[in-house]
């Protein structure tokens, strides 16, 4: 065979030889796949199942997306509304329109009150990007813009709950007893409502009263954040012991299973002082004369609501010289509760109310020598000390929920016993 060197090749065929060296150089320089790949390939076994790599455009998506905006914050001033927040902003009257029709969740920001705070987030360009809005401790409304358009969300935070234990006695008030054993002013009155069936806060809270509770503090990311709900609670009054234990019915009963709820409260109004005690021999505080007091006094600023004491009906809503405005409620065939001297009424005759129900407000109309309540309270047409009359029992709870309430009774009422020791301990 005889060999032809390069030179002697024919032209045609020296000019194809120059183009497939140069395509093969250009291949060779070409960089191979990425290292990652490469280990992944080499570590792959016959028979084992692999995840797919994370493709490298959606991690930097991802990154991209988590990554901190530059929130501005804007404070919500008297009179403010959304457009007038995004014009302060530099937003389009198009942009808070958009936004503002974000789906159901935009509607929040109708709720927004004077000392919120809004977050705004631009693009570079200046245009709108993002809003933040925490509404509640727990809750954010996040709006954002996106290729499919503008997408709201509201996203939340986990409260983790603790339990909270207080206990103190009484001097001076309840009131004061509460704020110094460090309760809130929610958890004051909610402790009092649990025992408003047994106790007038306003007459019968003696100096040396005690009371204990077990409740809720929530947490969010370790920051307290607010109380919760009562859980267990204990009431001396007057070296008589009442007891309450939460269910998860959301009602409270004594350990045996006895609803706190009643027929009647003991006290229609918030527990304030009263003026006169129940005293059929008293001296008129107007007239100047000893005539019946068939009730109570509870002596309050004007304008103090004044509640139903029961479910019923009411049988006169008018005004005279002597009651001035005036409410009458009977409570089924047995019972009528009298209101005396509101400034205004807030029912009418024939109405039915509930108990708890505002029916009035404190006043001095009619013979009354200062604003307060005159309340009176009738079993079967005769007048009976409302703080001592005997009322209808409390009705139990479900048959079938009796063995599940007794364990949680148990483990409260354990809860309560500790605390009491611990308190007991700390005061020698």
């Amino acid at each position: 065979m005889v060999h032809k060197t390069i030179q002697q090749l024919p032209r045609r065929h020296k000019v194809l030889l120059m183009v497939l060296s140069a395509l093969t150089a250009i291949i060779l320089l070409l960089p191979s796949e990425p290292a990652t790949a490469s280990r992944n390939t080499q570590e792959l076994e016959l028979g084992k199942r692999y995840e797919l790599p994370i493709n490298i455009e959606t991690e930097q998506a991802a990154t991209s997306t988590a990554k901190e905006r530059p929130w501005q914050t804007y404070k919500v001033k008297s009179g403010d509304n959304l457009a007038r927040l995004f014009q302060r902003a530099g937003f389009t009257p198009q942009e808070t329109y958009k936004v503002s029709n974000a789906g159901d969740q935009a509607k929040k920001l109708l709720k927004m009150m004077p000392g919120d705070e809004l977050r705004l987030a631009k693009s570079d360009d200046g245009s709108f990007e993002a809003l933040s809005f925490t509404y509640s401790p727990t809750e954010q409304l996040l709006i954002e813009q996106t290729q499919d358009g503008f997408h709201s969300e509201i996203l939340t935070k986990d409260v983790e709950v603790r339990l909270g234990y207080a206990a103190g006695e009484i001097q001076q008030s309840f009131w004061h007893a509460g704020v110094k054993a460090g309760l809130s002013e929610s958890l004051i009155m909610n402790l009092a409502g649990i025992f408003g069936w047994d106790i007038d806060f306003a007459l019968e809270i003696r100096q040396g009263d005690s009371f204990n509770l077990v409740y809720e503090e929530e947490y969010i990311d370790g920051e307290f954040v607010g109380y919760g709900k009562i859980l267990a609670a204990e009431f001396v009054n007057r070296d008589e012991q009442f007891q309450a234990i939460r269910y998860k019915d959301g009602q409270y009963y004594t350990p045996e299973g006895r609803s706190m709820r009643k027929s009647f409260l003991r006290a229609p109004v918030s527990f304030k002082y009263i003026s006169s005690n129940f005293n059929p021999n008293r001296l008129h505080p107007v007239l100047k004369t000893r005539r019946p007091h068939n009730g109570i006094d509870y002596a309050a600023s004007t304008g103090t609501p004044v509640m139903a004491a029961g479910d019923g009906r009411v049988v006169e809503a008018s005004y005279n010289r002597y009651n001035g405005n005036y409410v009458f409620i009977q409570h089924g065939g047995k019972y009528v509760t009298k209101y005396l001297h509101f400034s205004k009424r807030a029912v009418r005759k024939g109405q039915y109310v509930k108990q708890g129900q505002t029916i009035g407000y404190v006043g001095a109309t009619g013979l009354a020598s200062g604003p307060h309540l005159h309340y009176e309270f009738l079993v079967n047409g005769v007048h009976r000390n409302p703080r001592t009359v005997e009322l209808p029992k409390a009705k139990p709870i479900d048959r079938k929920e009796r063995t599940e309430f007794a364990k949680v009774a148990e483990e409260y009422l354990e809860h309560l016993n500790n605390n009491r020791r611990i308190m007991l301990a700390m005061a020698r």
